[in-house]
């Protein structure tokens, strides 16, 4: 028996067409009225897809970290998506909420729901600053909006709001503004890349936080993963200069 071609953009782009569908579902329901104070719906949604790819010894949930200072106790804001590893004991749970030590923490993500309408630079600040808070630059830490700039459009704006939110530190380290646009950090070249991926950012947005939550071990698959050469598609490229990514 031949072997069947296996279409695997298409199968990425499917997590798109998810996204749009579930998306217009919930408007269909609730109205563009409530939609825009009703973003915990996004953040379900988007923690119902990830959950299905993590191995069984990841948790996904949302909630608060927690770390001792000074022989105090002190406490993050509210974080959209936390990813920990399960093998790690857990302060508090309930359901998904969940509140949990630094040490267990592989991934957290700043959910919103049209960045270019909720201030770029509010929230890489707020999302730096939770990563400087955990103290750890291997996690994955990331910003996922449903929908926001056209970057081929807005290449000054982006630039300019990615540098200001990083003037004095780098943690975040991924984001996709909307279903086409995916930007990453490469912390070795102190710059993030721009790139153009067609209703692929989404997908890519989730391949690499797999590869960061499960040690890389995607790689060895990393065709299945990353369906096309993403640099072929790389639109600008935003240089740091002199700030802190490395530690």
């Amino acid at each position: 028996m031949d072997n069947q071609l296996f279409n695997l953009e298409e199968f990425h782009k499917s997590t798109t067409k998810e996204f749009e569908a579930t998306k217009n579902r919930v408007r269909n329901l609730i109205g563009d009225s409530n939609w825009g104070d009703e973003g915990r719906y996004k953040e379900a949604i988007l923690h119902n897809v990830i959950k299905r790819f993590l191995p069984k010894n990841l948790c996904i949930g949302t909630g608060f970290i927690v770390k001792a200072s000074d022989k105090k106790y002190v406490c993050s804001n509210q974080v959209d998506i936390i990813i920990f590893d399960s093998q790690y004991p857990i302060l508090f749970s309930e359901g998904d909420f969940v509140i949990v030590s630094p040490s267990s923490v592989k991934a957290v993500i700043e959910v919103k729901t049209n960045i270019k309408n909720q201030n770029l630079e509010k929230t890489l600040i707020k999302a730096n600053i939770l990563g400087e808070f955990i103290g750890n630059r291997n996690i994955f830490n990331g910003v996922f909006s449903f929908d926001g700039y056209e970057a081929e459009v807005s290449q000054s704006h982006i630039s300019t709001k990615i540098k200001n939110s990083c003037k004095r530190m780098t943690f975040v380290n991924h984001l996709t503004l909307n279903k086409n646009t995916f930007i990453k950090l490469w912390s070795t070249k102190n710059l993030f890349s721009v790139y153009n991926l067609q209703e692929l950012s989404f997908s890519f947005f989730i391949s690499n936080l797999l590869y960061h939550v499960t040690d890389n071990s995607i790689l060895n698959d990393s065709e299945l993963w990353f369906p096309m050469n993403k640099e072929n598609k790389k639109l600008f490229d935003i240089h740091l200069d002199e700030v802190n990514v490395d530690g």
